[in-house]
């Protein structure tokens, strides 16, 4: 290349040969540094930003360390019901992904024009379950329900959350949503009503399967068979202002691949079309 650039060079007058060796050392280094960015990471790392239903908060975090650190990108949370986030994504808020807690609200932006039809698909299919710290393993959840000791009774709001639209639909089923001598003490998420129940504010509570995982959460845990609720279709869509953004697509690619569904079927909630 070098013998290239002396040949060329040496069939230029003074004034031209100048400005061309100028010009060829403008790109030279110009090269050079671009190389130097790209091997460090520093043009292709992109933040981000991501709308999270309260359940997933936690796996998301899981998935996120792992997905950093593969690719370099950075995601920054945010977690509310997926009515809330629903509604600022509508008024403008600068999300790139939405994973929603049901498919209603994804569909529901694609259809206003505000995200990409094409990237939508269900990530997970959530796990209802009744938690109640104050009782042991041993008793039947249906029977406590009915006894009248549950007295006060976390649910999220059924209007914003899937988890409580959920826990109504169950509560419906076994005849207690109304009239009830329960007392309902809604939250305005899952994450909410999850933390009325450790809170010892409520003597139990309807939550997400994978909020219960932890070893260090003890008493009565009832995972509520799925035939008494509708299925809770988690799904994920891409919005319009990210569709150019390689790192919101490489993201999407790495939530439904065989590592991220590994980590959220072990967070506690099932696959659609597995088993």
């Amino acid at each position: 290349m070098q013998h290239i650039i002396n040949d060329l060079l040496s069939h230029l007058e003074p004034p031209n040969r100048f400005m061309t060796i100028l010009r060829l050392w403008a790109i030279r280094t110009l090269s050079t540094l671009l190389i130097g960015l790209l091997l460090s990471g520093v043009v292709a790392a992109e933040q981000v930003n991501v709308a999270v239903a309260s359940n997933f908060i936690t796996t998301l975090r899981q998935l996120a360390d792992a997905f950093e650190q593969q690719s370099g990108h950075t995601l920054r949370i945010s977690a509310a019901s997926t009515g809330k986030l629903y509604a600022q994504i509508y008024h403008g808020a600068p999300f790139d992904i939405f994973l929603a807690a049901d498919e209603a609200r994804p569909t529901r932006l694609v259809q206003e024009g505000k995200a990409i039809s094409s990237s939508r698909f269900t990530y997970a299919l959530g796990q209802l379950a009744f938690w109640s710290p104050k009782n042991t393993t041993d008793d039947d959840a249906i029977s406590l329900l009915k006894s009248g000791l549950i007295k006060r009774l976390a649910i999220a709001n059924p209007k914003t959350a899937p988890y409580g639209l959920a826990a109504k639909s169950t509560l419906q089923k076994l005849e207690l949503w109304q009239p009830s001598d329960i007392k309902r003490v809604r939250g305005e998420n899952v994450g909410q009503t999850f933390h009325f129940i450790i809170s010892g504010a409520v003597d139990g509570g309807f939550v997400a399967l994978s909020q219960t995982r932890a070893d260090k959460y003890k008493g009565l845990i009832w995972h509520v068979p799925t035939d008494y609720y509708a299925p809770i279709r988690q799904q994920v869509v891409l919005l319009k202002r990210a569709a150019k953004s390689g790192a919101a697509l490489s993201f999407l690619s790495y939530l439904n691949s065989d590592d991220g569904r590994k980590i959220i079927r072990e967070s506690g909630y099932a696959i659609e079309g597995e088993g």
